[in-house]
């Protein structure tokens, strides 16, 4: 019986993406014009996709091909704040208690995955920037953030893991601030310049494996039909023939018919100044380059860079709940507001330094923070939902996702199959009007890391 799966709608990424708006111009990809045969067919060309690409073509010699709705590095994978953590750091849970083995076995996984990004940038000669070992700071700005963190190092004794406490003159060390007053350090964080990682990951495999995988930019699927043993997927200009399909499209899971009102699907905004001059930078202090994440997740997320796209100082907060996958311009505007007042009360000293970008990214969220993995069709794959932790989640899911369809039984597939499916949604409009209730009460409760 023929099943024909056609997408209801198509990613739509309000503003620009900064991270590669700063980089010089790298390697474009063409769009798909011809119709084809492949094997492997991987829909997204972010963290998931090109690790699910990688994987497979270390497997075989089969002919793998991947197509991306816009240009790599422009959707989400170029839109994050680009911390690759190596630790429990589940955005929706609301506290770190698990079972210990359980999070050991995570930690275990997603080293796995930062193994395979640090891995990757030296196969293909990355600038150090795109992926480098440095670490992360969990700050804290009062009393119930550092209780926070008091909790959460307990939970990381627990582990056996290593940090630093930092005290309020050591975060003003850092950062140059005073707005700190402490924080953790924890080593094991990658930070990337993400859309350096992935350009250079598409442009690495596509050199590496040239006489097997293809890659195309602005080919976004439209419609997926059955054909006996392949499937029959429709672009806007060409047809494609393939035996196996890997989603690794996150939230747009669901635009095509999967997990139905089980994804929350959910936008943050964030800032990029312009270049700091070097007379702002000696007025700054402070070192060169350091990431923060806040003790409590709803606060703002900082970095400040150095490198290929300059000096600058990047801040992310502000969240929303949107259903139907896409938000107005004038919201990314309306959020940059909050985001000058977040730079201004951190660094008052070079408070005139504008913003050169505003963008919004799309996260995906299930409602008891599992991904949404596995065969959802024969020989359709989902490597979907990170639960806001796109860059180890999702390079984790497209690892397992290739391994799973080769028949592979990997540690990342048996752990991935233990979880629950994601747990359905309350109708409408009690979802939208709960996540939208949650969001803004605890974002009022972060409030003072905002």
């Amino acid at each position: 019986m023929t099943k024909t799966i056609v997408a209801k709608r198509l990613p739509i990424d309000p503003g620009p993406a900064a991270w590669k708006q700063i980089l010089p111009k790298q390697k474009r990809y063409p769009e798909l014009n011809d119709n084809i045969n492949t094997d492997w067919l991987i829909i997204g060309g972010g963290f998931a996709g090109l690790s699910a690409a990688k994987r497979i073509c270390e497997l075989t010699q089969d002919k793998v091909t991947l197509i991306e709705a816009s240009e790599i590095a422009s959707g989400p994978a170029g839109r994050n704040s680009g911390f690759m953590i190596d630790l429990p750091h589940e955005l929706g849970s609301g506290s770190y208690q698990d079972t210990i083995e359980r999070d050991k076995l995570h930690v275990k996984l997603n080293r796995y995955a930062l193994d395979f990004a640090l891995k990757a940038s030296k196969e293909y000669e990355m600038p150090k920037e795109a992926a480098d070992p440095v670490g992360r700071i969990n700050s804290y700005v009062n009393k119930s953030g550092k209780n926070h963190n008091q909790e959460y190092s307990k939970h990381l004794d627990q582990l056996g893991e290593k940090y630093k406490d930092l005290s309020a003159s050591n975060m003003k060390e850092v950062t140059g601030s005073d707005f700190y007053s402490g924080g953790l350090f924890l080593p094991g964080c990658l930070m990337l310049q993400p859309a350096l990682y992935i350009s250079k990951l598409a442009e690495g495999i596509s050199n590496q494996y040239q006489s097997n995988f293809k890659l195309f930019e602005n080919t976004p699927a439209l419609e997926f039909q059955n054909n006996v043993n392949d499937w029959i997927v429709k672009t806007p200009k060409a047809t494609i023939h393939t035996n196996k399909i890997i989603m690794a499209v996150n939230g747009h899971a669901e635009s095509f018919g999967f997990y139905k009102r089980r994804l929350m699907h959910v936008f943050t905004y964030a800032s990029m100044t312009r270049c700091l001059t070097d007379e702002e930078q000696k007025t700054l202090k402070g070192h060169k380059s350091w990431g923060i994440t806040p003790s409590d997740p709803m606060g703002s997320t900082l970095r400040r860079i150095t490198g290929i796209g300059g000096d600058r100082i990047l801040i992310r907060n502000r969240w929303t709940f949107d259903p139907k996958m896409e938000v107005p311009i004038d919201r990314v505007k309306k959020f940059g507001n909050d985001q000058d007042e977040s730079f201004k009360k951190r660094f008052p000293m070079i408070k005139d330094v504008n913003m050169e970008y505003r963008w919004g990214g799309r996260l995906c969220l299930s409602l008891n923070s599992v991904p949404a993995f596995g065969e959802v069709e024969k020989n359709i794959y989902s490597a979907c939902c990170q639960n806001g932790i796109g860059t180890a989640k999702g390079t984790l899911a497209g690892i397992g996702a290739a391994d799973l369809a080769a028949g592979i039984n990997s540690e990342i597939v048996k752990d991935m199959q233990t979880y629950d499916q994601p747990k359905k949604l309350p109708p409408e409009p009690l979802s939208t009007i709960g996540a939208r209730t949650v969001i803004k009460w605890r974002e009022f409760k972060a409030k003072a890391e905002l």
